[in-house]
């Protein structure tokens, strides 16, 4: 009755509003407003809060891996990973306090995370091979390391890649999936490094005269350590040739130096003693044709 006398009342031209039925609606939604409302204050709040929190964290874990010692690369790496976890854990409580259901939101970061791991399957294990390699350290910067069939100096280690630079001045990206995997020599992580060479000698030539030569070499040369000892000895009877060996320890750096050095010196000191260095030959001999005797 009310309503429809306020109606009649209504001047011309304006719209007929149901105030009444809009009023009871607002009522009616306002418990829920409220709600909502306490829920989004206390999602920004567990935002602001956590947030603050996690930087805090990530000071306190940048100086921790500091005093680790780790590489600047895994450093790098390892908090930005758990920088995103802790903002992930933080919006996760947040929403979760939204009123999102926490079973929706494993289940979309897991369907993200398995869809991402397919697509960057291979990438994904050249990072864990460069985790890996920084940290077991089976190699530094600056190291001379063989790799399968590639040699040369290291110049960077990073998440994905590993760069050397040979000794032609090429520069060598091998992805660190397949480092990891592989076996690594590293020619330089001792201080020392051993000299091993191998000298075929003819069959015809003096073979103590040619040990006395690689003896006094070893003996005189700068670069060769004496008190780490030298030998020289005959490792092989060859099918072409008598295989001596001569070792010697020197210091890493100065190694290649040194073995170009020693090369040359033999072929110079064997040239005027009159000792030869064979080369693969075949000797071929033919024998006399025996004549047909015929008797009468």
């Amino acid at each position: 009755m009310t309503m429809r006398l306020w109606m009649a009342a209504a001047p011309a031209g304006e719209p007929r509003l149901e105030t009444s039925w809009v009023l009871h609606t607002l009522e009616g939604w306002t418990p829920g407003l409220k709600a909502f409302f306490w829920r989004l204050l206390l999602a920004v709040v567990i935002l602001l809060v956590g947030f603050r929190i996690v930087r805090g964290l990530r000071r306190f874990l940048k100086k921790t891996f500091l005093k680790m010692n780790l590489e600047e690369n895994v450093n790098k790496f390892l908090l930005s990973v758990l920088n995103a976890a802790m903002y992930a854990v933080v919006i996760f409580i947040a929403a979760e306090k939204l009123g999102v259901p926490s079973a929706s939101i494993v289940a979309l970061m897991g369907s993200a995370g398995v869809a991402i791991g397919l697509s960057l399957k291979e990438s994904l294990s050249n990072v864990a091979g460069g985790i890996l390699i920084m940290l077991t350290r089976p190699f530094i910067i600056q190291d001379y390391i063989v790799c399968g069939d590639v040699e040369g100096t290291v110049q960077d280690i990073g998440l994905v890649y590993t760069s050397l630079t040979t000794v032609d001045n090429r520069k060598v990206t091998i992805p660190n999936g397949t480092v990891a995997n592989a076996v690594v020599v590293n020619a330089t992580a001792q201080e020392k490094r051993q000299l091993d060479l191998e000298i075929n000698i003819d069959y015809a030539s003096d073979l103590k005269k040619a040990k006395e030569i690689l003896c006094d070499i070893l003996e005189k040369h700068p670069q060769v350590i004496q008190e780490d000892g030298t030998r020289v000895f005959v490792k092989e009877l060859g099918e072409y040739a008598v295989i001596l060996g001569m070792r010697g320890w020197m210091m890493k750096e100065e190694y290649w130096p040194a073995r170009w050095d020693i090369i040359e010196t033999i072929k110079l000191r064997f040239d005027e003693e009159g000792i030869r260095i064979p080369f693969r030959q075949v000797v071929v001999h033919q024998g006399e044709k025996a004549e047909d005797v015929s008797t009468i």
